[in-house]
């Protein structure tokens, strides 16, 4: 049976306390598994609001209903309250998600600083962010993580060598079409990279007549035919776990009767061998229903051979 890997971001607070017990409960009750991957730091998504100068920002925000998901404090943390901390405050239920069988991993220490600020950070910048996360994951959790997916598909070139030398066994940090090994500027990284390979329901919702009715029959119908890697599918403990839960319902069982067994990122690097993965460079580009730029799977890079 085709896998379709269901990986959950969760970006903020309020997204830990409700949207994610309310996955897991939904997920539990389908006998659907998933990647859960957790923002261990502080929530200071109120510090966004310099994104209104990026270009197509304000058009996502009026297709998506930012204060309806977010919630109006969650829009204030950093800014005008305190950011709570996430890993502190929500141990408990970071804790419960590993001990109802769900992957676990790393998405960042804090995603508004992440997202903003990690393409052109210096290598300490960078080490610090990496290493914060980890060192949190290993309190939460008693061991070190496995699996890292970047905050906003942002990473740079120290980042992806921390992929591999802080030992993950996979990463998932860009969008792409199957599963590769990174090469950047010519340097291989040995951390596979698992990409998203389908679009989000926040780059879908609005555009072109599709609303929350229409969207899921949308994304079933990219995936009528099922890729030989299957797809991975991410997904927001602040959409998807909220008000999107039933379109993600939806979602689940329309994929379950494709035949698709609903995975984790995990059982997806069980099954390839990394030594044989095609090499593919990282790139930055634009994706439909998107802002700003976001790391690409590029083209198949085939290393020269001495003349």
């Amino acid at each position: 049976m085709p896998a379709l890997v269901l990986k959950i971001d969760v970006d903020t607070y309020r997204g830990t306390l409700i949207g994610v017990p309310r996955l897991v409960e939904l997920l539990r009750r389908h006998h659907a598994d998933a990647t859960f991957l957790f923002s261990l730091g502080p929530d200071h998504t109120g510090r966004a609001i310099k994104r209104v100068f990026r270009r197509g920002f304000m058009q996502k925000v009026s297709r998506t209903s930012v204060l309806e998901h977010y919630g109006l404090q969650t829009l204030l943390y950093g800014t005008l309250l305190p950011g709570p901390d996430i890993g502190r405050r929500c141990a408990d239920i970071l804790r419960g998600v590993a001990a109802a069988g769900f992957e676990t991993g790393i998405h960042c220490w804090d995603h508004i600083r992440w997202q903003d600020g990690v393409r052109h950070a210096k290598v300490r910048w960078t080490e610090r962010e990496m290493e914060r996360a980890s060192k949190r994951y290993q309190e939460v959790f008693g061991e070190p993580a496995s699996v890292h997916g970047a905050a906003g598909w942002q990473m740079n070139a120290q980042a992806l060598r921390l992929t591999q030398g802080l030992g993950f066994s996979h990463s998932s940090d860009c969008r792409g079409r199957h599963p590769f090994m990174p090469v950047w500027n010519a340097e291989v990284v040995a951390c596979p990279q698992l990409p998203t390979t389908l679009p989000t329901l926040d780059e879908l919702i609005g555009i072109d007549g599709l609303n929350e009715d229409k969207v899921h029959q949308h994304l079933l119908d990219l995936t009528r035919t099922a890729p030989a890697a299957g797809h991975v599918f991410t997904l927001h403990a602040e959409l998807e776990g909220m008000k999107l839960l039933p379109v993600l319902e939806k979602l689940i069982l329309g994929w379950q009767q494709q035949g698709y067994t609903l995975s984790t990122l995990r059982q997806l690097r069980a099954g390839l061998d990394a030594y044989h993965l095609p090499r593919h460079e990282i790139v930055w580009g634009t994706l439909p229903g998107r802002s700003g730029e976001l790391l690409l799977q590029g083209r198949e890079f085939l290393a020269r051979t001495p003349a």
